[in-house]
C-alpha cells in the first residue's frame, strides 16, 4: 500500500503526447512521492527530460513547434498580457501565419516550375510572371511582420525601463513606489546609488524590468563615473527611458527620454513645466505616472489588429533567412535561380513550425522547458 489516489488513464492519439499517458493524482508528502517514484522505477519506467511531454507531442503530429513554445510561455506567463500572448500562439496563430506564406510559396515554386518543365509548350512567361507576383507579395508581408520593433519578444521577456536623472531628483524613490517595496536605498547624500539596480514589475498587466541607475553629472570620483557611465549604457539598451527630475532646480541632462517627470511638487521652490509632476514624498501625481507609463508601455507592446506577434528570436532568424533568399529571388534572371531561393525560403520558414526535418533543432527549443511539460 502505497497510497489512496485518483488514477487517469488518457489512451492514445487523443491524449496530449498522442501515446497512451496515466497521470497519478497523488497526496504531496515526500514519502508518497518516493515511494511511488520508487514502484514505478521498478516497473521500468524513468523520469522525463524538460520538455519531453512537449516534444513527443511535436514528434507525433499533435501539434506544431510553435505552439509547443506557446505551452513554455504559458507556463511562464507572469501577467495578463503574457497569456494573452501565450495562448494566441498556443491557439495556432503564428502557425497558420507562417504556413499561409509557406503554401504559398509552394505554390509559387509550382508555377515557377512549370515554366521550367513546359516552357516548350508555351507555360512559360505568364506562370513564371504570377509566381514572381506571388513571391513579391509574401516578402511584402513578411517584411511588415519582421518590422514589428521586438514587440513579442519584449512581451515575453519584459520591457526594459530604465529611469535616469540628476542625482537626489528621487530615482530610488521613484523605483521603490513602483514596486511597493524598498529596493533601494534612499538617501540625502548625492552619489548614494553607484550601480545599477532593477526590479520586475507587472504594471497594467504587462512584464516590466525597472532600472534605478546613478546620478548623471560629472565627477571625479572613479566609482561614481563608473555609475554614471553604467547609468547612461542601461539607458541606451533598455526599450523605454524615463528621466525624472528635480522640480526645484531647472538643469536637464542631455539624454534622450520617453517620458520626462518633475518631482518634489510639494515644495516652495517647485518651478511648474510641461509634463508630469508628483511629489514621491507626499504620493501625489504618482497614480498620474502609473496610467502614463502604462500607455506609453502598451503602445509599445501591443500589436496592431489580430495579426499574431513574432516571439522569439529563433523565428526572427529564420524569417530573416527566409526574406534574404525572396530578396535573390526578385533579382534572379533565370528562372532555375528563382525556384531555388523559393525553395531556400520554404525551408527557412517550414523551420519554425516544424514542416521540414528539424532533428537538429528540438533539443535547443526544448532544453529549457520544466520538467513533466
Amino acid at each position: 500500500m502505497l497510497d489512496q489516489a485518483l488514477l487517469l488513464w488518457f489512451p492514445g492519439p487523443d491524449s496530449f503526447t498522442g501515446e497512451d499517458v496515466a497521470e497519478f493524482h497523488i497526496h504531496g508528502g515526500r514519502a508518497v512521492r518516493e515511494a511511488l517514484f520508487a514502484a514505478l522505477l521498478d516497473q521500468g519506467l524513468r523520469p522525463a527530460e524538460p520538455g519531453e511531454f512537449s516534444r513527443r507531442a511535436v514528434e507525433n503530429s499533435r501539434f506544431d513547434l510553435t505552439r509547443a513554445e506557446a505551452v513554455a510561455d504559458l507556463t511562464d506567463a507572469e501577467t495578463p498580457a503574457q497569456l494573452r500572448q501565450a495562448l494566441k500562439q498556443y491557439e495556432g496563430g503564428l502557425a497558420e501565419l507562417y504556413e499561409g506564406w509557406r503554401t504559398g510559396l509552394l505554390h509559387a515554386l509550382a508555377r515557377a516550375e512549370a515554366a521550367i518543365d513546359f516552357s516548350d509548350d508555351g507555360v512559360d512567361e505568364t506562370e513564371l510572371a504570377a509566381a514572381r507576383a506571388q513571391a513579391s507579395e509574401i516578402t511584402k508581408q513578411l517584411q511588415i511582420h519582421i518590422d514589428d520593433s521586438g514587440r513579442g519578444e519584449a512581451l515575453r521577456e519584459g520591457l526594459r525601463l530604465a529611469i535616469v536623472g540628476p542625482p537626489n531628483a528621487g530615482k530610488s524613490s521613484l523605483i521603490n513606489a513602483l514596486a511597493r517595496r524598498d529596493i533601494a536605498i534612499v538617501s540625502e547624500t548625492p552619489g548614494t546609488t553607484r550601480d545599477v539596480i532593477g526590479v520586475r514589475l507587472d504594471l497594467g498587466g504587462y512584464p516590466l524590468h525597472v532600472s534605478d541607475t546613478a546620478g548623471l553629472r560629472e565627477t571625479q570620483d572613479a566609482i561614481e563615473a563608473e555609475g554614471v557611465r553604467r547609468a547612461k549604457a542601461e539607458a541606451a539598451a533598455s526599450h523605454l527611458t524615463l528621466l525624472l527630475l528635480d522640480g526645484t532646480e531647472m538643469d536637464v541632462p542631455a539624454i534622450k527620454a520617453d517620458l520626462v517627470v518633475r518631482n518634489k511638487s510639494d515644495l516652495p521652490g517647485f518651478k511648474n513645466a510641461d509634463g508630469l509632476s508628483l511629489s514621491l514624498k507626499t504620493g501625489e501625481g504618482l497614480n498620474d505616472l502609473v496610467k502614463a507609463l502604462t500607455a506609453l508601455v502598451s503602445v509599445r507592446l501591443e500589436t496592431q489588429g489580430d495579426a499574431p506577434a513574432l516571439t522569439r528570436p529563433r523565428h526572427r532568424h529564420a524569417l530573416n533567412e527566409a526574406l534574404k533568399s525572396l530578396r535573390h529571388a526578385a533579382s534572379a534572371t533565370a528562372p532555375e535561380l528563382f525556384a531555388e531561393d523559393l525553395r531556400l525560403a520554404m525551408r527557412a520558414i517550414g523551420r519554425i513550425t516544424g514542416a521540414v526535418d528539424v532533428e537538429e533543432i528540438l533539443d535547443s527549443v526544448f532544453r529549457d522547458f520544466c520538467i513533466g511539460k
